[in-house]
């Protein structure tokens, strides 16, 4: 698959041959590269899965369990990492992927916008070139800082803050919701939430704050602020599966009758944890015979194989193990989840964007 082998700070770029149009500093604008990314940007190549990926997992989730109901957002591609160019790092790019694949087919206004109205989902090599655009126009500019301001080309980790970001400097409206212990405190003097044995793209920069100074914290620049809501004594898995639920269910009731998959059109979730990140696409509830509900989340792991995938779901054999992840498996300290809410922000909201806010939610 092509790349682009220019760097911006390449002597030899051909960012360069702007100065010949009328530019007379060594570097270019903002608006410029953003202009350059749009024309240079190099589509991602994918498995297309044929009738659909959500498609055949309804038709799987249809003829599971009869005492359950699934919530499902709407269309998804999968990407996958591919082992000569990402396994290992690249992770949440995928996610990222896989968030605009959803986007850029359901909602219209986010199909305008995203990636210069290309229409498409740009390759990681291009996405880090519109990530260093964003950090370029101040969004998440404290985060950017343990990058050196610079990611093209590099294998860094990234998280659901760079997730925020890109997708925030479009306009979207990403918000970052925060799952944590008592014991994951906050070193205030460094800006940084510690926690013990913590490996991988978890975001390290959200500042705490109070939720009476949202206004005024979301006017300043260049910091990121956190507001705490305490869950009491309820175990810390039940928080994020009451949280899913509640985002993908839009805090409707659902009716248990013959339906037994609902589509609810909400976006997929970037899913954060140390080490790795994934897409939740939908949630489960089972209900037992004793009453009690058995959730379990529904997800997309750019680790698994999209032919695989899509076999298991074909002949409805093997792929609970890829997709369902029960409760008994969240067992990290720390979670984060990014969404994206409707509309465009514009004017006053989209430059209040450039500062990450997230809830915290403790248990």
């Amino acid at each position: 698959m092509e790349r682009i082998d220019s760097s911006w700070d390449n002597p030899k770029s051909s960012f360069l041959r702007y100065d010949a149009k009328g530019t007379t500093s060594g570097r270019i604008d903002t608006e410029e590269k953003f202009c350059y990314s749009v024309e240079t940007q190099i589509k991602e190549s994918f498995c297309q899965v044929e009738d659909g990926l959500m498609a055949l997992l309804a038709k799987c989730l249809e003829s599971d369990s009869k005492n359950a109901v699934s919530i499902l957002s709407g269309y998804i591609d999968h990407f996958q990492s591919v082992e000569s160019e990402d396994v290992g790092w690249g992770c949440g790019w995928r996610n990222i992927q896989m968030l605009s694949s959803h986007l850029l087919k359901q909602r219209q206004e986010a199909r305008e916008v995203l990636y210069g109205g290309s229409g498409f989902v740009p390759d990681i090599a291009s996405l880090q070139r519109w990530l260093e655009i964003a950090w370029e126009r101040g969004f998440d500019t404290h985060g950017s800082n343990d990058f050196d301001q610079k990611i093209y080309g590099k294998r860094n980790w990234i998280g659901t803050t760079e997730c925020a970001a890109l997708f925030r400097s479009f306009g979207l409206r990403a918000r970052i919701v925060d799952f944590c212990g008592k014991d994951i405190i906050l070193d205030k003097t460094a800006g940084k939430m510690k926690a013990m044995q913590v490996y991988g793209p978890m975001d390290k920069f959200l500042l705490k704050g109070d939720s009476k100074i949202l206004d005024a914290a979301s006017s300043s620049n260049g910091s990121r602020t956190h507001f705490s809501i305490p869950f009491g004594n309820i175990k810390g898995d039940q928080v994020l599966i009451e949280w899913v639920w509640n985002y993908f269910s839009d805090n409707n009731p659902i009716q248990y009758g013959n339906q037994r998959v609902v589509f609810s059109g909400k976006p997929p979730l970037y899913f954060q944890h140390d080490g790795h990140s994934r897409t939740i696409i939908g949630i489960q509830v089972q209900h037992q015979i004793n009453g009690t509900q058995h959730y379990k989340l529904l997800i997309l792991d750019p680790a698994s194989k999209t032919r695989a995938l899509e076999k298991s779901l074909k002949d409805k054999v093997g792929w609970q193990k890829l997709i369902k992840r029960g409760v008994h498996t969240l067992k990290k300290d720390q979670y984060q989840l990014c969404f994206i809410e409707p509309g465009i922000a514009s004017d006053e909201e989209l430059e209040k964007l450039k500062t990450l806010h997230s809830i915290r939610l403790e248990f």
